[in-house]
């Protein structure tokens, strides 16, 4: 399975990005081979809107079934679902980690957004 993680860096080492939308970087993973690829996110780091949905666009064309992140604002949450992407709020500690309780079960797929829109 091919998920995206939001980080801080680029490594597995970094410490996940608790925003979606204004995340530095997705650390893009396949579990099965955990080979990753770290994709930058700056265009939407000082987007005066519209961060969300385009960064869940990016994510999107990335071609990943679920992205792991500490929260999920409505817009990107709507983008990400309509595209068949599934959303697992309140990952923290580094990627790595993050990785690891998904592929546990111990992340929770979200149902909804968990922050409001224009969170920073």
């Amino acid at each position: 399975m091919k998920i995206a993680v939001t980080a801080q860096g680029t490594a597995l080492e970094s410490q996940v990005d608790p925003r979606f939308g204004r995340a530095k970087y997705f650390v893009v993973i396949d579990t099965d081979s955990d080979d990753f690829e770290a994709v930058d996110n700056a265009q939407n780091l000082n987007a005066a809107q519209g961060a969300g949905i385009q960064a869940a666009r990016n994510v999107a064309e990335l071609g990943v079934e679920a992205v792991l992140t500490g929260h999920c604002g409505p817009n990107a949450f709507r983008t990400l679902t309509a595209a068949g992407i599934k959303v697992f709020t309140g990952a923290s500690g580094s990627v790595k980690e993050a990785v690891e309780k998904f592929k546990s079960g111990e992340l929770s797929e979200a149902s909804d957004a968990d922050v409001t829109g224009h969170w920073v």
